[in-house]
């Protein structure tokens, strides 16, 4: 075990040896049975001479504090309790006053639920782990230097490129490589643009209901955050302020209340950008899993001007744990936003980010998705079958063809039935929890990306049961 022990300060070498270990022993650092260094060892690394260590054992052996066994070496005595070291004045420092807004980060595992309906996560049982398994263990085995030492801050170059080809032939998103920034989940990517683009004092609008993630973050930034209301068609482009540098939207699937931008909506979006000089963050974060209907053009295809940044995550389509998404922004800002990848954290996982690019050449991400999408429309349709046979009296769906949750208006108060649900092992979110108009806007989020099929039935029977 490596000791810390620091010699110059100006006592005598033996009682500071011993005043040191001896403190590492009353403050919990060295426990009971753990073993010193050697005495030749630890006056070599000291410099000083193995007298002098060997005596300050020998005061720690008189103290009770350690123990020497012939042959095996000395060792803190069994018996001897560490006390913690002192607290630090929790007054000595404080963060910028913005962080004070900010919620400490969910612990969204940290209580099982019987019967799980929250949003933000896929089945992580059916995760072709062999799969993956043999492909991280291909990267390791072959000792390629590009997957062991420092990479590129903007991405694999193969997972960039895989990545570009598949938006191309899954979404129209039509880039090249070099347009690919890759990311630790879609969460470093808004924070990426947020560092580029914005200055304090700039106005940012984000979606009312929405994710509250991008709007916390906005504000760390020193921007100032407008909510913009948001009615069947998507953020009503009206009411989005003058001025406003950055736009954040979900157009593809409404977080939470699951309803597409309308194509119309859409082009307004983009047209409004272009006159006002702003950018759009479009986070598109499941749209994998559609289940009905065309799919719509991404906001990016429809841009002509370089207004448009394009966010995912293969969190929610594969593992949250694997946290690795993307971002594809205009050339404009390319080298920026590699340098604020730099800056950041160098470059997210290298081996995870190779053992992606060949599960996307292989063909083994489609499959996934194929599989999952049948199984997630499964029970997209199950919840809202038992939505419309068993609680038409308090809740109205809101229409929704995609992703891993949906939605409903509730006539009677959302607060009190999640409550009420959770004390009866089902977990799931009001729609209230997505807003600034807490009160004002009664309903219920269903994900259904955690719960298996078999499970929906007897959980939302028991959510009936407390309403």
């Amino acid at each position: 075990m490596e000791l810390h022990i620091d010699v110059e300060a100006g006592r005598g070498l033996r009682e500071e040896i011993q005043r040191q270990i001896r403190a590492a022993i009353l403050d919990g650092r060295l426990r009971e049975g753990d073993a010193l260094p050697p005495s030749r060892e630890l006056a070599q690394r000291l410099a000083v001479s193995r007298n002098t260590v060997t005596a300050a054992y020998e005061l720690l052996t008189a103290e009770g504090f350690v123990e020497t066994k012939a042959g095996a070496g000395t060792f803190v005595r069994r018996g001897t309790r560490g006390r913690p070291r002192p607290v630090a004045d929790a007054s000595a420092l404080e963060p910028a006053p913005v962080w004070a807004d900010v919620p400490a980060a969910p612990h969204r595992f940290e209580v099982e639920a019987e019967f799980d309906f929250r949003t933000g996560a896929p089945d992580v049982r059916m995760f072709p782990f062999d799969t993956w398994r043999r492909l991280v263990t291909e990267q390791l085995r072959g000792s390629r230097p590009e997957v062991l030492t420092y990479g590129d801050p903007r991405g694999h170059p193969g997972l960039r490129a895989e990545i570009a080809r598949h938006l191309g032939l899954s979404r129209d998103v039509r880039t090249r490589p070099d347009d690919v920034l890759v990311t630790n989940g879609s969460q470093q990517a808004l924070d990426l643009a947020a560092r580029v683009l914005l200055r304090p004092g700039d106005q940012v609008a984000v979606e009312d209901p929405g994710y509250p993630p991008p709007r916390q973050l906005f504000a760390t930034f020193g921007a100032r955050v407008a909510a913009v209301p948001v009615d069947s068609e998507g953020i009503v482009v009206d009411r989005i302020p003058v001025g406003c540098r950055l736009v954040y939207v979900t157009p593809s699937h409404q977080f939470p209340l699951g309803t597409s931008m309308s194509p119309a909506r859409r082009l307004a979006l983009v047209e409004w950008a272009r006159r006002n000089d702003a950018a759009i963050l479009e986070d598109d974060y499941d749209t994998e899993f559609r289940y009905t209907g065309r799919p719509l053009e991404p906001l990016h295809s429809l841009d002509t001007a370089g207004r448009v940044l394009y966010v995912g995550t293969y969190s929610k389509v594969l593992l949250p744990g694997l946290r690795l998404g993307f971002m594809i922004a205009p050339p404009s800002l390319r080298d920026a936003l590699g340098k604020a990848k730099y800056l950041t954290d160098w470059h997210s996982p290298s081996v995870q980010q190779a053992a992606l690019a060949k599960f996307l050449a292989e063909g083994g991400f489609a499959r996934h998705v194929r599989k999952m999408r049948r199984e997630y429309q499964a029970r997209h349709n199950e919840v809202r079958r038992i939505l419309a046979a068993d609680f038409a009296d308090v809740l109205e769906p809101l229409p929704s063809v995609a992703g891993l949750h949906l939605s409903a208006y509730s006539s009677v108060d959302a607060r009190r039935i999640v409550r009420a649900a959770r004390g009866v092992g089902v977990r799931l979110y009001a729609l209230g929890d997505f807003t600034e108009r807490r009160d004002s806007l009664q309903g219920l989020v269903f994900g259904f990306g955690s719960v298996s099929l078999e499970c929906i039935a007897p959980g939302l029977k028991r959510l009936r049961e407390v309403i």
